[in-house]
């Protein structure tokens, strides 16, 4: 009896060692955690309650300025506060610059994924090859390669005039349609690589079963296939809305600054107006709208149980 309450002490004492040690192997992890977000986010949540310095920066005088001023202007007479929608109609507009790129790349990606999971194994490693390659190359050259395209005397305008599709240059470059043509083509593997992974996965057994139940194509795609695709569709569909919202290059390089959206507005805060606690109160306000959003979602989506996601 005694050897066995030893083994079974000797066992215990063995398991939570090993316990320790992988507690111990998620420190670095949360150390790069903490360094690169949660200590950032942090200063940027200070500073959206500091007074703005002179010359830029902070200084250490807390108040509700910053947040304040996303809503209101003051009366230079009375100092009273008049409410403004003009900060609320830029978020609106980058919001729905995000929510249309989401709905492309899902038309786009879809089908794509759906292509790639239907061929051989060999076709497939080459097809995501070829999705993949191109984003080997900087964020920045290839938003500029894309707005040499666009541009008056780009290829696409030659090519159309060439072709007789068109008596002079369309304008394409510096307008709404290039700045979601630069966020669809930023995010687009965002979202066929999420749908991809969730169709791999897919019992095709199910398709053939459907199709002899003479069930038509569009039937087995949006009532079989389509559903047991919905956890890569969410995850896609997240992955390109959430940072198509604080997208900057777009808007700036390829909309040429015309259409002002909210990672330009964070942006020019910090660089040009030197409002550093304005500019991280927009950061914040973006934040938490996007997070309290994701959070109606995931409860909306857990509301029958876990039944409802699968």
């Amino acid at each position: 009896m005694a050897v066995q309450d030893l083994s079974r002490d000797t066992s215990i004492s063995r398991d939570r060692t090993g316990q320790r040690r992988r507690y111990g192997l998620l420190v670095p992890a949360f150390a790069v955690l903490f360094v690169g977000l949660m200590l950032p986010l942090c200063i940027v949540v200070v500073y959206s309650f500091l007074t703005p310095g002179p010359f830029g920066g902070v200084v250490w005088s807390p108040q509700p300025d910053a947040y304040v001023q996303f809503l209101f202007d003051k009366d230079l007479f009375d100092d009273s506060l008049i409410f403004q929608t003009a900060y609320l109609e830029i978020f609106g507009r980058s919001f729905a610059f995000a929510a249309v790129a989401t709905v492309v790349t899902l038309a786009v990606g879809f089908p794509t994924a759906w292509f790639i999971v239907t061929q051989p194994p060999r076709r497939r490693f080459l097809l995501l090859f070829l999705l993949t390659v191109p984003y080997w190359v900087n964020l920045l050259i290839r938003t500029l390669a894309l707005l040499f395209i666009l541009r008056d005397e780009g290829p696409l305008n030659t090519s159309l005039i060439a072709t007789g599709l068109a008596d002079a240059p369309l304008e394409l470059a510096y307008t709404r349609f290039a700045i979601l043509l630069g966020l669809i083509y930023s995010y687009l593997p965002f979202i066929v690589l999420p749908i991809y992974a969730a169709l791999d996965r897919l019992d095709m057994r199910l398709v053939e079963a459907a199709h002899d139940l003479y069930a038509s194509r569009w039937r087995v795609m949006f009532g079989v296939v389509v559903p047991l695709a919905r956890p890569g569709i969410v995850a896609g569909c997240l992955l390109v809305f959430i940072p198509s919202i604080g997208s900057y290059l777009a808007p700036d390089i390829l909309g040429g600054g015309r259409e002002l959206l909210a990672g330009n507005l964070i942006a020019q805060q910090f660089q040009g107006s030197r409002n550093w606690p304005f500019g991280s109160a927009a950061a914040v306000i973006l934040m938490s709208t996007v997070l309290i959003g994701l959070l109606i979602f995931v409860r909306q989506q857990t509301k029958f149980g876990p039944a409802a996601i699968q």
